[in-house]
């Protein structure tokens, strides 16, 4: 084998890692990945004890799309892979609107009872745990939310997709048109409809 095939081969070698790279970078920006839960899962067989990790992880992209994948495994790192690879086969749209969810939901998944408000921009995530965590990959900003009934992480996250899956899209929609026609609504005729709201107000009190 000459030098000149020896650097046909390298460049070629070279050219595939790049493309490998780029590959893996684009795919790593494209969802942000949390690990929520690493628990130890027994198992008793002929020869003893079987010990492996169950792992829970929830990807999201902050604008709309998230997912959970929850995977079996005897080291961790193929149990991440592989819960990851199950997340975005999982994947959920969650409708947006100014930052918040639309509506208010309350809803009952198993032992798990999930009440979501929509809220004011500067609230915040007035959350704990997982629903802070699976909103902020959702890309939510402002939203006020409890869940009672079990403190199980699996069951929380099932019961905030469940909850996420539940919008009603034409409400949405309606919510959506509603909302734009008000920013696209110009500021000299919110001004008028201001002042002849507080004179309605004035004679009312006379």
């Amino acid at each position: 084998m000459g030098t000149d095939e020896i650097q046909k081969g390298k460049t070629i070698m070279n050219q595939r890692e790049n493309r490998f790279r780029k590959n893996s970078a684009d795919r790593k920006s494209e969802f942000e990945e949390r690990v929520i839960e690493i628990s130890r899962v027994s198992r008793v067989v002929k020869g003893g004890r079987r010990i492996r990790f169950r792992i829970l992880v929830v990807i999201g992209d902050r604008n709309g799309r998230v997912g959970y994948g929850i995977a079996k495994a005897n080291e961790i790192s193929v149990g991440v892979k592989k819960a990851v690879s199950k997340a975005k086969k999982q994947l959920i749209s969650v409708p947006i609107i100014a930052g918040t969810i639309p509506y208010g939901i309350n809803l009952e998944y198993g032992s798990a009872k999930i009440m979501l408000k929509p809220a004011a921009e500067g609230t915040s995530i007035v959350a704990g745990g997982v629903i802070r965590i699976v909103c902020e990959l959702a890309g939510i900003k402002n939203l006020l939310s409890k869940i009672l009934g079990t403190a199980n992480k699996i069951n929380n996250v099932k019961a905030l997709f469940a909850a996420f899956s539940s919008f009603d899209q034409e409400k949405v929609q309606m919510i959506k048109n509603r909302s734009s026609e008000q920013k696209n609504q110009p500021k000299s005729e919110k001004k008028i409809l201001i002042k002849k709201s507080d004179k309605k107000s004035k004679k009312d009190k006379k």
